[in-house]
């Protein structure tokens, strides 16, 4: 039986000329001393995963803490001077507790400068809008984030729990491409595989980066019949290639044409270096399908 091509180590990030790996690592729980965090970012390098995904917002409790997982990653850069050449850093702002989402321009533009303060570089390689706020009008966004692009402190764009219409939206007032896109998908959350959201990305070629690949913890430990239904078709995969059910799980979303970047979001050394196991891992489209009606719950039509 035909299997579906394996996923590349290395990818294109969107038209923005930079490659990065095929897993990215998340730092929504990146906490600690800056010695153990320094082993955390060098067992990601050394997996091979170039792609660091934090946010202004990782590490904020819902009292306090916001900016601490940027500040954190700053420290150690600032210590490790050569680790920041090694990786393709990415941060996203936008949200600022207890306000609603804000993408005015006062707001992204003092947004940019502070994650750039805290994480000790002059330039980030990707910055994502964290979340689409409703009422600032697409074309100021896309005049706050020309000025950022021409100021040499971002060098690519992208936006994060997008719609497609809201892509589409502010694509129409920006002159350089958005180069990647990060919703949550999972093999327990299909929303960008129905939405059209996939389908856009690969006619605008953008980077899908997506989060909570394990469906938030729900991949590892089913709670009821659909989980565990989704589950047993990963097992069945998982088994016979011998790695885990979570690395089947990245692997059933790498193998989508769209080529998903699952964020790896375990803070333990040794999953890291398991996720990497997710390249070589095969997959049918019977089996590929299958996975996919155990998490709808009917047969295809």
């Amino acid at each position: 039986m035909s299997q579906l091509p394996a996923p590349k180590r290395l990818r294109p990030l969107g038209k923005s000329g930079i490659d990065v790996s095929g897993l990215a690592w998340g730092m929504w729980r990146f906490e600690g001393t800056p010695e153990a965090g320094l082993r955390l970012v060098e067992a990601a390098l050394d997996s091979g995963i170039n792609f660091f995904d934090t946010a202004d917002i990782y590490g904020f409790n819902g009292n306090d803490g916001f900016g601490d997982a940027e500040a954190l990653l700053g420290m150690i850069l600032a210590a490790n001077p050569g680790l920041r050449g090694k990786m393709v850093l990415a941060s996203k702002g936008g949200i600022m507790p207890p306000l609603p989402y804000d993408s005015s321009s006062a707001y992204l533009t003092a947004a940019i400068d502070a994650s750039l303060n805290r994480l000790n570089t002059d330039m980030l390689d990707l910055w994502h809008i964290h979340r689409p706020d409703i009422l600032t009008h697409p074309q100021e966004i896309a005049e706050t984030l020309h000025k950022a692009v021409k100021a040499g402190k971002i060098r690519a764009l992208g936006v994060s729990n997008f719609t497609p219409a809201q892509v589409g939206a502010l694509q129409s007032f920006l002159d350089i491409p958005l180069v990647s896109t990060q919703p949550e998908i999972s093999p327990l959350c299909l929303a960008p595989l129905e939405n059209g959201e996939l389908d856009m990305a690969m006619q605008h070629n953008l980077a899908v980066m997506a989060w909570s690949p394990l469906g938030g913890g729900r991949i590892a430990v089913p709670e009821n019949d659909r989980e565990r239904a989704v589950a047993a078709a990963l097992d069945a995969v998982a088994q016979a290639q011998n790695v885990s059910r979570t690395v089947a799980a990245y692997s059933w979303l790498m193998a989508h044409p769209a080529r998903l970047i699952p964020i790896v979001g375990t803070q333990n050394i040794a999953r890291i270096a398991e996720a990497a196991q997710a390249y070589g891992v095969k997959w049918t489209r019977n089996e590929w399908y299958d996975v996919l009606v155990a998490s709808r719950g009917e047969e295809l039509p």
